[in-house]
């Protein structure tokens, strides 16, 4: 039996490819449905990136296609990789969200997630921010890996800490741009009082995205070992059982971050200096493709779209 992190499924690793062949032709059919793209958004249209597409609709091309046209246009909308630090930095002050320092043993980012440091009131601003640590995230995925992992702490947690209508929004924004970005998210003694709530949320998830959520707790055993497969816990902070016994320092974590928004412009510009960047992509004017970008804080996103987020 194969004990490879492809198979394992407690590390959040699914083996999801297809024969070689078969996968090719299929990334080739969706660019034909696409069509021509220049700039940032053909830079996007990466061969692993379709890929990840056609794995949100069990390669059903046709309905790949229509999702992957949904993020183009919201990409070209939204403009995600034009987000700086200095854009969210009070969404940022608290540590609710950050990038950690280390990795996991398979090499994917690590976002921490604190809901009891929310510190505002904006859904807009709010969904700015996630959507900012999602494209951070990315930048630093290394070259065969697709995937992050999330640690959720929830050590001082109450229900006012977290809202329906905020979650509902960011599950919709993730399932719909962000396809197949999620390995693991482990849940860190979740109290009983969050029950109820993701009763209410699991709904909002695709059934392959609700099995990659974890719930481990501290004074559990099989939880311990698997936070020791998965981590150096010796970098992991003491919040998750790890070693780190440090603060978040939004100070330093501005410095990490605006190194990187410095590596994210250069990516992008690099790559369009042979493409025109401004130009409108070629999308069917199609109501379902419309933007996600609210420019109402108490505005919900629509559930028009087909949950692909897993």
């Amino acid at each position: 039996m194969s004990t490879g992190p492809t198979k394992s499924m407690s590390n959040g690793f699914e083996n999801s490819l297809r024969p070689e062949e078969k996968q090719t032709k299929q990334i080739d059919e969706m660019r034909k449905l696409i069509g021509p793209l220049s700039g940032k958004l053909a830079l996007y249209c990466s061969d692993a990136s379709i890929s990840r597409y056609l794995t949100a609709r069990s390669w059903n091309v046709k309905k790949a296609a229509k999702m992957l046209k949904t993020t183009l246009k919201w990409r070209f909308d939204y403009k995600p990789e034009e987000i700086h630090w200095d854009d969210v930095a009070i969404e940022a002050e608290t540590g609710k969200i950050y990038r950690s320092n280390y990795k996991d043993k398979y090499g994917r980012p690590v976002l921490v997630m604190r809901p009891r440091c929310q510190n505002t009131k904006s859904i807009k601003g709010q969904i700015k921010y996630l959507v900012y640590c999602m494209e951070n995230a990315v930048i630093n995925l290394p070259e065969d890996q697709e995937q992050m992992v999330w640690l959720i702490d929830f050590h001082g947690f109450n229900l006012s800490h977290i809202s329906v209508k905020v979650t509902k929004e960011t599950a919709h924004v993730l399932q719909d741009h962000y396809p197949e970005r999620l390995g693991i998210a482990i849940l860190y003694d979740a109290p009983k009082i969050f029950e109820p709530f993701w009763k209410i949320a699991k709904p909002f998830l695709d059934p392959k995205t609700a099995s990659k959520v974890k719930f481990m707790y501290s004074d559990d055993p099989n939880s311990k070992k698997i936070m020791e497969d998965l981590f150096d816990m010796s970098l992991v902070e003491s919040a998750f059982g790890g070693n780190d016994e440090a603060e978040f320092d939004v100070n330093k974590y501005a410095e990490r971050m605006r190194e990187d928004d410095k590596k994210l412009s250069s990516f992008w510009k690099i790559k369009d200096d042979n493409s025109a960047s401004s130009a409108q992509p070629t999308l069917t004017a199609d109501p379902s493709l419309e933007s996600t970008n609210s420019d109402s804080d108490s505005e919900v996103i629509d559930e028009k779209a087909e949950k692909p987020f897993s």
